[in-house]
C-alpha cells in the first residue's frame, strides 16, 4: 500500500499534538538535504536481470519539534540510482523517489538523536521499508541548524537491507520569544566588621599572611617566615674486614657490610673512600706490605661490583706499620689482619621541634 495517505494522516496528528510542546525549541521546521543511499537489489521483479545499486540525490523535509526530546518529520527524496542491466549488458541511471515519515528522539534534549520511521521507495517498482538510525544537529543561530545522520533500511516486500546517509540544513519556526522579566538588583547588604584572629592553617605559630611556606609539617621547626629550619650534621660510615693468615680473599660474611658502604657512597655522590690494608707482624715486612695492598684491592673490587666508580676509591697497603694489638698472640695477629675504611660527610637535615 502506498504511504501517501498515511503520511498525511500522521502529519495532521502531529499538528494536533502541539499542545504537548513545552520548550523554547517547539515549532515547525523545514529543510533541504543531500542524500546517499547504498542499495544492492538483484533481479528486480519488474524487470528481470536488472541490478540496482547506490544512489545520490537531494530531498526536502518538514517537521515539528514537540519538546526538548521529541520531534516528527515528513520526508521526500529525489534519487538517482546506478543500475546494471545484465540482459542488455549496459549500465545506466534510474530515477527514483522516496517519501515517508520519521519520529526523532533527542537524547537529553541535546544535539544527538535517534530516529525510526517507515518509507516508500518507487524505483522500477514500489517497496516499503522500515528504517532506524542516529543523527546529530547543530544550531548555527536560534532557528537555523544543520544535521547529519545515517540509517539502516529494512525492506518489507523483498527483504532488502540497505544503508543511507544524508546532510541537511533546516530552519525552525515558532520559537517562544516571550521577554524575560528583568531581575531586580538585590539591596546592598549592610557590612558589619568583625574582628578575626589571624589564621594559622599549618599551626606553626606564623600567621598565614606572613607564612611563605604553607603546610609545613608539624614536626619541623620553622624560621620567622614559616619555612623549615635546616642544620648541617656530620654523617659517617665505617668498614672493618678481617682475613685469615696469608689470605686476601673477602669472606662472604662481610658482603653486607661492604654493601652498606656502597649505599652510603651512592647516597652521597661527592664522597670518596680510602681503603687501608693491614697485616700482623708475622713474616717479612716487604711481603706484608704487598699482602696488605692486595687485601685493600680485594675490598675495592667488591665496591666496584656494587656500582661504585673506581676513581672514587683509593687503596693503600700499610703492612704491619699500624698494629691494632701489639701482643704476639694468635688472637692479636687475627685482629691485625684487616682492611679498614672511615667515610664522613656533611648532610643538611631538618631541625625538629
Amino acid at each position: 500500500m502506498k504511504l501517501k495517505s498515511l503520511t498525511i494522516a500522521i502529519a495532521l496528528a502531529a499538528t494536533s499534538a502541539s499542545t504537548f510542546a513545552a520548550d523554547k525549541e517547539e515549532g515547525f521546521y523545514i529543510g533541504a538535504f543531500g542524500d546517499y543511499y547504498d542499495a544492492s537489489w538483484k533481479n528486480m521483479r519488474a524487470q528481470a536481470g536488472l541490478d540496482v545499486n547506490e544512489s545520490t540525490g537531494w530531498g526536502v523535509e518538514a517537521g515539528y519539534r514537540f519538546s526538548d526530546y521529541w520531534s516528527a518529520r515528513l520526508e521526500y527524496a529525489d534519487m538517482d540510482f546506478n543500475a546494471f542491466d545484465k540482459v542488455a549488458g549496459n549500465r545506466n541511471s534510474i530515477d527514483g523517489e522516496r517519501y515517508g515519515i520519521d519520529a526523532l528522539y533527542h537524547l537529553n534534549g541535546g544535539p544527538f538523536y535517534g530516529l525510526f520511521g517507515i518509507k516508500e521507495m518507487d524505483v522500477v517498482d514500489d517497496n516499503t521499508f522500515l528504517n532506524a538510525g542516529v543523527g546529530y544537529q547543530h544550531f548555527i543561530t536560534d532557528g537555523l541548524f544543520v544535521n547529519a545522520e545515517t540509517a539502516v533500511y529494512q525492506g518489507l516486500d523483498r527483504g532488502y537491507t540497505d544503508v543511507g546517509a544524508k546532510i541537511g540544513i533546516n530552519y525552525l519556526f515558532g520559537q517562544n520569544s516571550a521577554p524575560v522579566e528583568p531581575v531586580k538588583p538585590a539591596p546592598e547588604p549592610k557590612v558589619i566588621e568583625v574582628a578575626v584572629a589571624p589564621t594559622d592553617s599549618d599551626n606553626d605559630n606564623i600567621a598565614d599572611a606572613d607564612d611563605k611556606c604553607a603546610n609545613t609539617p608539624m614536626t619541623d621547626a620553622v624560621d620567622g617566615t614559616g619555612c623549615t629550619l635546616y642544620e648541617d650534621k656530620e654523617v659517617t660510615v665505617s668498614l672493618l674486614v678481617t682475613f685469615p693468615n696469608n689470605a686476601s680473599a673477602v669472606s662472604t660474611q662481610y658482603l653486607n657490610d661492604i654493601e652498606k658502604v656502597s649505599a652510603f657512597l651512592k647516597e652521597y655522590p661527592d664522597t670518596t673512600v680510602l681503603l687501608e690494608g693491614h697485616t700482623s707482624s708475622v713474616g717479612k715486612a716487604t711481603y706484608n706490605k704487598w699482602l696488605s695492598k692486595k687485601r685493600a684491592d680485594a675490598v675495592a673490587e667488591q665496591l666496584v661490583s656494587d656500582g661504585i666508580a673506581k676513581d672514587r676509591i683509593t687503596t693503600v697497603g700499610l703492612g704491619e706499620e699500624r698494629l691494632k694489638n701489639d701482643a704476639n698472640t694468635k688472637a692479636a695477629n687475627a685482629e691485625n689482619r684487616r682492611v679498614e675504611a672511615h667515610i664522613k660527610t656533611i648532610k643538611n637535615v631538618k631541625v625538629l621541634r
